[in-house]
C-alpha cells in the first residue's frame, strides 16, 4: 500500500496546477491524503479525480467544502491522524502532536507551513508534505509518499520546480 501525501495546493489563488509528475504519483497511489488548503471546489474535484481513494481535511483558506477538520486512517499497523495545523508558526509541532494524541495516532500529517517536515515530538512522528504546487511561501513544490515498513512507515520526499 502506498499513500501519496500532499497539502497546500492553493489553486487558484497562489498556483494554477499540481505539477504533472506529482499528478502521476497521485494516480498511482492506493490512497491520497491532502492536509488542507485546496483553495477551491475545483481543486478538490481535481484531486478527487486523480485519487483512487482520498482522505482530506479542511484548511484555513478553504471555502466550505464539506471536509472535516481532522481524519484518521490505518496504514498497516500504524494509525495516522490528518489535520491542517492552522495557526501561528510558534507552537505548530505542539498542535500537531496534540491532534495526534487526541486521535490515538502514531503519526500525524499536517499542512499549513508549506515546509517539509519529518520529525518526532512527544513520541509521535510528525509529517508535513509542504506545498504540492510550491505556493508561496514555499520556493518549490514538494510531496511525500508513505509505505508500511514493519512496525513503522517508509517516507519518501519528492520535489518539483
Amino acid at each position: 500500500m502506498e499513500l501519496a501525501i500532499i497539502s497546500d495546493t492553493h489553486i487558484p489563488s497562489r498556483s494554477s496546477a499540481i505539477p504533472e509528475g506529482f499528478r502521476d504519483r497521485l494516480r498511482r497511489a492506493d490512497r491520497v491524503v491532502h492536509a488542507g488548503d485546496f483553495d477551491s471546489s475545483a481543486a478538490l474535484a481535481d484531486v478527487e479525480g486523480l485519487a483512487a481513494d482520498l482522505t482530506a481535511v479542511a484548511g484555513n483558506t478553504d471555502p466550505d467544502l464539506g471536509l472535516p477538520r481532522t481524519a484518521t486512517l490505518e496504514v498497516g499497523d500504524v494509525t495516522l491522524a490528518v489535520t491542517h495545523g492552522a495557526g501561528s508558526p510558534r507552537g505548530y509541532e505542539g498542535r500537531l502532536a496534540a491532534a495526534g494524541r487526541e486521535a490515538g495516532a502514531d503519526v500525524v500529517v499536517g499542512g499549513h507551513t508549506h515546509e517539509l517536515l519529518d520529525t518526532t515530538r512527544d513520541g509521535l512522528r510528525l509529517l508535513n508534505p509542504g506545498s504540492a504546487t510550491g505556493a508561496w511561501p514555499a520556493d518549490l513544490a514538494t510531496m511525500l509518499t508513505v509505505r508500511p515498513d514493519g512496525d513503522g512507515l517508509e517516507v519518501e520526499r519528492y520535489e518539483s520546480w
